[in-house]
């Protein structure tokens, strides 16, 4: 342990802690402020005070009501720093009941000004940790409402600041945000929204935000209320002006975005339309720091996230496209995940987004060379995305990325070919071998999207890059989601007669042994059902042979499936034997095997109003 020191022409810091403990008030005055200017700004002198276990006194001191007041608030702010250290550090904090120390002192309606405001800054900084018991000021009502006080118009403008502050982070489950709902904190926040000051506004607007984030009752409240003669949906459209800070126009653009998504602000609605998207679009832009721009994109793609008219009109909007190119060569991690999620969000429906996405100039090369020379064994770090430049991602920014892959390989995107040809197949192929199931799921996923109405030869490419063996794997995998894209990929890659003939006439028996597998194994019957669908679609594409016929186990299967306790495997097995009976001379084969029977028993089963009875007939 290294020695503590205060002041260069200190010879022995020991003593000054000694007069820390000191009955005489002046003594332990003068250490006390060796003590504050000694720990401010490093790190280093926090951890060495906590380690000599002086935190305890320091409480004591602030607690005494019997001490000077000067002695009480410089208490007080060695704590306040000794919260801005490492997180270990703050985690030492809380061995002491630190919160629950200032919220008494706080919520002390005797306790001086000074004193309540360096105790509100200690709990702002500590109120901000994941870790932090935010449960004891939720444990009472009274609690926000004392909060709310403090913080009146006639308080110090550090009492409103922090308390302010102290409020974003109380409001991120719903129970929290109904909370703070319940106390009024809605119109006390509306206060704040209204004054000139960025200081204050800010924070105000990031609680409303997270106050509103999917939760539909209280993002009504919000859309009902009104502050003086205005309604908060016109204070916060207000605040989308050029003329406004920056950071104000982004947090309330958030504000509107999460209003939109919980419900409360239709699609249509001229503030999201012409105010809260273009607000957004402009600072995804260049001029703006790069961290604005990230919080721009990301805000962005989730406002856009499940509207097709909203991805078309950000797509147009102030070059939007070109601006979140030039964000994924950006440094900061950030600022990739907001574009490529934005990117990811633009591509979900319309073909022409996505045609727009794969034209520019280097994007996708960019990002399929910084997905192979990634690191997969990196499970320790969880970031939000990679670096694509340095070729060391993180397991979210290639989830981030390959979902972005997903939505522009859909349908008929023109981005199958140049993927095709930059080695996307390899690299999805080797993603479906991730230990990660995020990532398996992708590559699965993006695989049946490529495969979807394909040419040949990308068929041919990906049965051939994946192998029959891992496609086994996959399908035994411990994720039914993996399992299900899987079968999907299957499904595409038999889809077309010609396909499935030159398929099956190499793969037969790898395709029909995957998927009895699903068959025998206990799965939902929502994943039977595409197993069954990819039966059906062999017995009606395949010419020269009889496959299904010629495999005894599936046979039976579909026979029983028939006369199932489930209407999905009863209706896919019926798809079965509808394309089975397109071609002449196996009906005695199915007789043989106890069809006849089972169809029977199936049309007995349904009533006659039912809309499958004729089809059964």
């Amino acid at each position: 342990m290294e020695p503590f020191t205060c002041f260069m022409d200190v010879e022995n810091s020991r003593s000054y802690i000694d007069e820390l403990y000191s009955e005489e008030n002046c003594k332990c005055q003068e250490a006390i402020v060796c003590l504050k200017n000694a720990v401010i700004g490093s790190n280093k002198k926090k951890g060495s005070i906590i380690s000599q276990g002086i935190v305890p006194r320091l409480i004591a001191l602030l607690c005494n009501a019997g001490k000077p007041l000067q002695l009480r608030i410089d208490a007080g702010i060695v704590l306040g720093s000794l919260a801005k250290g490492t997180e270990t550090q703050v985690h030492s904090l809380m061995r002491f009941n630190i919160v629950e120390v200032l919220i008494t002192i706080i919520f002390d309606p005797n306790t001086n000004e000074r004193l309540m405001e360096t105790c509100l800054g200690a709990l702002q900084t500590i109120v901000q940790y994941p870790f932090a018991p935010l449960d004891l000021i939720h444990s009472d009502i009274n609690n926000i409402k004392r909060l709310i006080q403090i913080a009146s118009p006639r308080a110090s403008f550090a009492c409103q600041m922090y308390v302010i502050n102290i409020f974003v982070p109380l409001c991120h489950s719903s129970h929290q945000q109904k909370n703070l709902c319940l106390a009024e904190v809605i119109p006390f926040l509306a206060r704040f929204m209204i004054c000139d000051n960025t200081t204050l506004q800010v924070p105000a607007l990031k609680c409303l935000a997270a106050m509103c984030f999917t939760n539909k009752s209280v993002s009504n409240i919000v859309h009902a209320t009104y502050h003086g003669d205005r309604s908060i949906l016109d204070i916060l459209t207000a605040l989308l002006s050029r003329t406004r800070d920056v950071q104000v126009q982004l947090s309330a653009s958030r504000c509107l975005t999460y209003l939109h998504r919980a419900g409360s602000l239709p699609a249509e609605d001229y503030r999201i339309v012409y105010k809260t998207l273009p607000c957004l679009a402009r600072l995804c832009s260049d001029e703006f720091e790069e961290d604005t721009r990230a919080t721009a994109a990301e805000t962005l793609a989730y406002l856009a996230e499940i509207d097709s008219e909203l991805q078309r009109l950000a797509a147009i909007s102030n070059h939007l496209i070109a601006s979140l190119a030039n964000l994924v060569k950006c440094p900061s991690v950030l600022s990739r995940q907001g574009a490529f999620r934005c990117f990811a969000s633009l591509a979900a429906n319309d073909e022409e987004i996505r045609k727009r996405i794969i034209e520019m100039d280097g994007l996708m090369e960019e990002v399929l060379s910084g997905l192979k020379d990634g690191c997969p064994e990196d499970h320790s770090v969880w970031r939000p995305l990679m670096d694509l430049l340095s070729g060391d991602p993180s397991l979210e920014l290639q989830t981030v990325v390959t979902s972005t892959i997903c939505n522009l390989l859909l349908e008929f995107s023109p981005a199958k070919e140049p993927m095709l040809e930059s080695g996307a197949v390899e690299m999805l192929c080797e993603l479906t071998k991730h230990p990660d199931p995020a990532l398996r799921l992708n590559g699965s996923w993006a695989l049946m999207n490529m495969a979807f109405q394909a040419e040949q030869h990308v068929k041919t490419k990906i049965i051939n890059t994946l192998g029959t063996d891992r496609i086994f794997q996959l399908l035994g995998d411990r994720d039914e989601r993996v399992i299900m894209k899987t079968l999907g990929l299957l499904r595409n890659l038999l889809s077309n007669t010609l396909h499935i003939e030159t398929i099956m006439s190499e793969h037969s028996s790898e395709v029909l042994r995957a998927v009895s597998l699903v068959l025998d194994d206990p799965h939902p019957p929502e994943v039977k059902e595409q197993a069954i669908i990819i039966i059906g679609n062999i017995t009606a594409g395949a010419r020269d042979e009889d496959y299904v016929l010629q495999d005894e186990k599936i046979v039976k299967k579909i026979r029983d499936f028939l006369v199932a306790n489930d209407n999905k495997l009863q209706m896919g097995a019926v798809f079965v034997v509808r394309n089975l009976l397109d071609k002449t001379g196996r009906q005695q084969i199915l007789r043989q095997w106890g069809f006849l029977e089972n169809l029977e028993q199936l049309l007995h089963m349904t009533p006659q109003h039912s809309q499958f009875y004729e089809e059964y007939v």
